[in-house]
């Protein structure tokens, strides 16, 4: 983290150098170098970062994350360089604050990622996964120590990553409850790529086995999880409990509710969100839908043993809505799918770089299938508008070594992906999708 400020005097010394260097000036500040000095240190001011209007601090913050990925599909392997994951990725942010009463501050947050390649568009024909330079937040803040903190913006709304930040295990970049690795990947069944009706569109991970219909994204988890333009109330915290609650977009609102303390030797976090949505509530469409998750982490502190957990489970409200295929038909209601995860370890200082995590991970997505997997389960059978059911099921295993005089955490991963398409007792199909394996070796640096 970098904290930037200038005095008048810093500046003196500064042009000063600058003008006895001759024509080497740090700033293109325009005129000749015998210009009056006062007029040089305003200059100067004008085009350094700096406390904006001598009363606003400015705080400069974030991290670099990329990893190296060996993939096995069964039929095909290969080894991509990568990000870890949109709001996860490598990103800077700005923060800055006044107090303007006893008790009183306000401020803003500007959060820009600079994600390198996407995981979640990797798949077998694409290693380059959509760079890109984009805006995650902007917002502005009040926050009253007594009243709570009021946000509006675009912001990461009271149930992002709701049951993911309780995962307190140091592991919670390389390996958390939504579908990262692997999620554009396409599905094989017996060496073959499984595609919809039409042929056009083949089938993957995330976007046929782990659809959030809330958002309509194949992410597998936190099926609220991208921020949104809202306004976000959070209340102070008291003896650890603390609530947050937000409205924005199109009809979107949402709650949730936090606890976080130690007692006995252990320390523990809970949480648990509540958001409901209507048509167009989100940037990726969306449904009349509900989504619940909850979250909790365990740890002991004398050993390091750990165990986190997490679930979610999206409620459709309006029977119109239905779950359309490449072909065009509507192939049944949308599904009411739901997702759990489980991960445990040890986390110990076993040398002096820092703590070193050992975790294993294994979670389920349960009938979070899109309207081309439907027709899949109906064996393509054109408008029969029958039902089906889908599970996906991974696995995985990781270390993590944190190195503290670099602020920085190295891992090393692996996770198996493996699935199951099932028609209902009319077509009696079943799909069994083939094993994926993904290696991955990564590493994060805050500053």
């Amino acid at each position: 983290m970098i904290w930037f400020q200038i005095s008048t005097a810093a500046a003196v010394v500064f042009v000063a150098s600058a003008l006895g260097a001759g024509p080497s000036i740090a700033a293109d500040l325009g005129g000749n170098c015998c210009a009056d000095l006062e007029e040089r240190i305003a200059e100067l001011e004008a085009t350094t970062v700096r406390k904006g209007n001598r009363k606003v601090s400015l705080t400069i913050s974030g991290w670099v994350a990329e990893q190296v990925t060996f993939w096995d599909d069964g039929v095909e392997s290969n080894t991509y360089v990568h990000g870890v994951g949109s709001t996860l990725a490598s990103h800077f942010k700005f923060n800055g604050e006044a107090r303007f009463a006893p008790g009183w501050t306000a401020g803003y947050v500007l959060h820009v990622e600079a994600n390198s390649a996407e995981t979640t568009a990797l798949d077998q024909d694409n290693d380059d996964g959509n760079p890109r330079v984009g805006l995650l937040q902007s917002y502005w803040f009040i926050r009253s120590d007594q009243l709570g903190k009021l946000s509006v913006g675009q912001l990461s709304q009271a149930s992002d990553n709701t049951a993911i930040l309780v995962d307190g295990s140091g592991s919670l970049v390389p390996a958390n409850w939504v579908l990262f690795d692997g999620a554009g990947f396409i599905l094989r069944n017996a060496g073959q790529r499984l595609t919809d009706f039409t042929g056009t569109r083949e089938l993957t991970w995330g976007g046929s086995l782990a659809l959030c219909q809330h958002i309509d994204a194949g992410i597998g988890a936190d099926c609220n999880g991208v921020p949104l333009n809202a306004v976000r109330y959070d209340t102070p915290t008291f003896a650890g409990f603390s609530a947050s609650a937000s409205w924005g977009e199109d009809d979107f609102w949402d709650v949730a509710a936090r606890y976080a303390g130690e007692f006995g030797g252990f320390k523990l976090a809970v949480a648990a969100a509540y958001s409901e949505q209507t048509e167009g509530a989100n940037a990726f469409g969306g449904k009349d839908s509900g989504y619940v998750q909850v979250g909790a982490y365990l740890q002991h502190l004398p050993t390091g043993l750990f165990v986190y957990g997490a679930y979610g489970e999206e409620f459709n409200y309006n029977s119109a809505n239905r779950i359309v295929s490449t072909d065009g038909l509507s192939s049944g209601p949308v599904p009411e799918g739901n997702h759990w995860y489980v991960k445990a370890g040890l986390r110990q200082r076993w040398t002096p770089l820092g703590h070193t995590v050992l975790y294993g991970e294994y979670g389920q997505h349960n009938d979070m299938y899109d309207g081309d997997l439907n027709d899949l389960a109906n064996g393509f059978a054109v408008g029969t508008n029958l039902t089906s059911d889908s599970e996906l099921e991974r696995w995985g295993l990781g270390v993590v070594q944190e190195i503290d005089s670099a602020a920085m955490s190295i891992w090393l991963k692996y996770r198996n992906h493996s699935g199951e398409i099932s028609g209902n007792s009319v077509t009696g199909t079943k799909i069994s999708v083939d094993e994926a394996h993904f290696v991955g070796f990564g590493a994060l640096i805050n500053f």
